[in-house]
């Protein structure tokens, strides 16, 4: 039997570092992946970063010491997007 699927969800821009939105496992999980997709987000697949979200309060700033993994994803969703750091407080303006 497979493990259930997790997801977490990260917010940048609005404050000073990535802000955990959402997390959960099952069925939870597979909706917000399935409402990320909808709306365009891209998604990585790291589900031992996923793990260590989890441990997170909601709307909880990351800690120091996940700043380097979560810059990896932030990193590659710019380049997806052809974004540059600074960029996303442009996009949240536009809102």
């Amino acid at each position: 039997m497979r493990p259930p699927k997790e997801a977490a969800a990260l917010e940048y821009g609005l404050r000073p570092a990535p802000v955990l939105t959402a997390h959960a496992s099952g069925e939870v999980a597979e909706r917000i992946i399935a409402e990320a997709q909808r709306r365009g987000v891209h998604i990585a697949h790291d589900p031992r970063l996923v793990s260590m979200l989890g441990q997170l309060q909601l709307d909880q700033e990351i800690p120091p010491h996940l700043y380097a993994a979560v810059a990896v994803v932030l990193s590659w969703v710019y380049w997806l997007k052809g974004m540059q750091p600074g960029d996303e407080k442009n996009t949240h303006a536009k809102r």
